[in-house]
């Protein structure tokens, strides 16, 4: 692609910091007829059933609140792309009660899609002892570092707080409509860059007898609307295989240039979950991160998320290469990651 073709895209969907700077502003708060009919809701699904693979989203009737996740989808995709939902009731529900809502809730914003080799549709988010030099390991098995900026693969992302960490492990978001508009302003040539192939390493989890890597651009304009995939790491862990393109200089330049501007506070706003929160983001418009953190087992302290990946039914048109990336065979075993969390602090 050159220069000349690279144009801004979905300003409606661009923010600063400064326009977020109101919690409120992006917090769905839940009031006591959405907690009343969420109650019920889990009642009619544990009539049915306990396991989330064998309940639909007609199991969680929700014919009140469900207008109001209609406009939380409708931000995802047309707004600032992402938004806290406010709270499940952690003092009075289980872990498995609350991953059963945050389960329901998901079903009303999207398909659940597997997240890697185990199938997962509902997945961990905590420390599993996995360290970062490991050269197949995922962001959600990683704990105490910070994460940097980068999506994941869907349409949404979806996290609820089951425990905090002792101090830190905030979660971020970053504009990546802005970051891109402001790429082609101010370095088109690094702009477009990013809208060619990059390769992306698989973490050892392709389909067995297919390539340990994959390409898919950055970038992509389709139907007037910027997808973005964006996960730095993984461009670059693709160069340990010697068969993966090389990364031109330009390319790493870009890459730069799009972290720096994720990380530049202009274009970024962190939240604190607490137990019970949910954050919801639009992976193709807002790239997410978390800041270090420090656990403290013994006194009840473990950051625990659990992670939705989700196809929303609301977006029907998207790059072939969107549609979950070639990931049959993990879509074939779908299943449900179990790991416990800590005992909660009385």
């Amino acid at each position: 692609m050159t220069t000349r073709e690279l144009h801004e895209l979905e300003p409606a969907a661009e923010w600063r910091a400064a326009d977020v700077a109101d919690p409120e502003a992006w917090t769905l708060r839940l009031d006591a007829e959405d907690q009343a009919e969420l109650d019920a809701a889990l009642a009619t699904a544990k009539a049915k059933s306990r396991d989330p693979l064998e309940l639909g989203r007609d199991d969680f009737p929700l014919e009140g609140l469900a207008g109001k996740l209609d406009g939380v989808v409708d931000v995802l995709l047309n707004g600032r792309g992402f938004c806290r939902i406010a709270t499940l009731d952690a003092a009075r529900y289980g872990d498995e009660d609350l991953t059963l809502l945050y389960w329901g809730i998901g079903l009303h914003l999207g398909s659940p899609w597997a997240q890697n080799k185990h199938g997962h549709v509902l997945g961990d988010v905590t420390d599993q002892g996995k360290t970062i030099d490991d050269p197949t390991v995922r962001g959600n098995e990683l704990g105490g570092i910070a994460l940097d900026y980068h999506t994941d693969g869907s349409d949404l992302v979806g996290l609820l707080c089951l425990r905090t960490a002792r101090t830190g492990g905030l979660s971020c978001v970053a504009n990546a409509v802005g970051i891109h508009n402001e790429m082609v302003r101010s370095c088109p040539e690094l702009a477009a860059a990013l809208y060619e192939p990059m390769p992306y390493d698989a973490r050892g989890e392709q389909a067995k007898g297919t390539s340990a890597f994959y390409s898919i651009p950055a970038f992509t304009e389709h139907g007037g609307r910027l997808f973005v995939r964006f996960i730095p790491q993984y461009i670059l862990a693709s160069q340990r295989h010697p068969d993966a393109p090389r990364l031109s200089e330009e390319a790493r330049a870009a890459i730069a240039k799009a972290s720096e501007l994720a990380n530049d506070p202009d274009y970024n706003v962190y939240m604190d979950l607490q137990p019970g929160e949910m954050q919801f983001i639009n992976n193709y418009h807002v790239l997410h991160g978390r800041s270090a953190y420090e656990d403290d087992v013994a006194n009840g302290y473990k950051r625990h998320l659990k992670r939705l990946w989700l196809a929303t039914y609301a977006l029907t048109d998207r790059p072939p290469y969107f549609a979950a990336l070639g990931r049959s065979h993990w879509e074939a075993k779908r299943s449900v990651s179990k790991l416990p969390a800590v005992e909660r602090v009385s």
